[in-house]
């Protein structure tokens, strides 16, 4: 099966080394100026209350840093983190012992917290609002509710989609913010900093042109740069440079927009196989023999972004420049 560069997920490897590669403190964070600047006035106004930091709701594509801000603002708050996901707390009781875990002042971070099942969702409510845990002990007309106290502690939620949040969920978060896409700028000051704990050597020129393809994502820029590191190390032995990383990439089918072989897939079947459009996202994932959630959540948000697909009412549909990108002859709709 052909090993997808450009997911924003991390196999273990990546991801020990993207962890080593993680910024710990505010100012070290590249990019997300304005939550960046927030967080830090919400941090520092609630250690001068010697409050609780209130409860942090982060969205946004997968690979664009929520983990790393949870990360920094335990650092910065100088607690311990607890990290889990959604799909991992199965029953209410596993959300228990997380939550009785905990210390005063401690960071829960809880990753596609979209996913959370309603009963584990429904023990959370007085959990963030009045650090409590109701338990219910006993069963039938013996049952009774037993109310545990737990100590203060900030929850941080990560999600690609916000939409699948409930309201009542959505509610309980005092701060949320949206991850967008990064410039080519910040990501070329990424693969800098990356290049030199690495001790990877890269000019301006290379580290900008593994930027321009790493679809606004810190984490597929990280990817990229230690793939064009062993093209060179076999192929070319020397500092990454521009010309040096553009065949690299060539080479690993990464194109100038920062499409793979996927991506160009999922255009070529929208574009040939069902006449440009529209398709609906259950036919292009049975076609393509990808999952729905895979399509929406890393697929079509880039390809949505600049702007080669559309999606409507009926389904998603090909643009001109889709056409224009892949060198296919437009329909006449776009000619005329």
């Amino acid at each position: 099966m052909k090993e997808r560069l450009l997911s924003p997920v991390f196999k273990t490897e990546d991801d020990q080394i993207e962890n080593s590669l993680r910024p710990r403190k505010l100012i070290n964070f590249i990019g997300q100026t304005k939550i960046k600047e927030s967080l830090d006035i919400f941090i520092k106004a609630a250690q001068s209350r010697e409050e609780t930091l209130d409860h942090i709701l982060l969205s946004g594509p997968p690979g664009l840093g929520k983990t790393t801000l949870a990360g920094i603002i335990a650092n910065e708050l100088n607690v311990n983190i607890s990290i889990t996901s959604g799909p991992a707390i199965e029953r209410p009781g596993d959300l228990a012992a997380i939550l009785t875990n905990l210390s005063a002042g401690d960071v829960l971070f809880i990753d596609e917290i979209h996913r959370l099942s309603r009963p584990v969702e429904e023990v959370f409510y007085p959990a963030m609002e009045d650090f409590a845990l109701d338990i219910i002990i006993g069963k039938g007309p013996g049952a009774r509710s037993l109310r545990l106290n737990l100590p203060p502690f900030t929850l941080i939620g990560a999600t690609t989609r916000a939409g699948l949040l409930t309201s009542p969920l959505r509610d309980r978060f005092g701060i949320i913010g949206r991850l967008d896409y990064y410039q080519q700028s910040e990501l070329v000051q990424i693969i800098y900093r990356a290049a030199a704990i690495l001790k990877i050597p890269v000019d301006l020129e290379g580290a900008a042109e593994i930027a321009n393809r790493s679809r606004g994502t810190p984490r597929v820029s990280l990817r990229l740069l230690k793939r064009v590191r062993d093209y060179v190390q076999v192929r070319a032995a020397g500092i990454i440079t521009g010309e040096i990383a553009k065949e690299a990439l060539q080479f690993f089918e990464v194109d100038s927009l920062g499409l793979d072989y996927t991506d160009r897939k999922i255009l070529h079947l929208i574009i040939e196989k069902f006449t440009g459009g529209p398709v609906g996202l259950d036919t292009l994932a049975a076609a393509t023999g990808e999952e729905k959630d895979t399509i929406e959540d890393v697929y079509e948000p880039y390809l949505l972004q600049v702007g080669l697909i559309n999606r409507t009412s009926r389904g998603r549909v090909a643009t001109s420049l889709a056409y224009k990108h892949l060198k296919l002859a437009e329909p006449k709709l776009f000619m005329e």
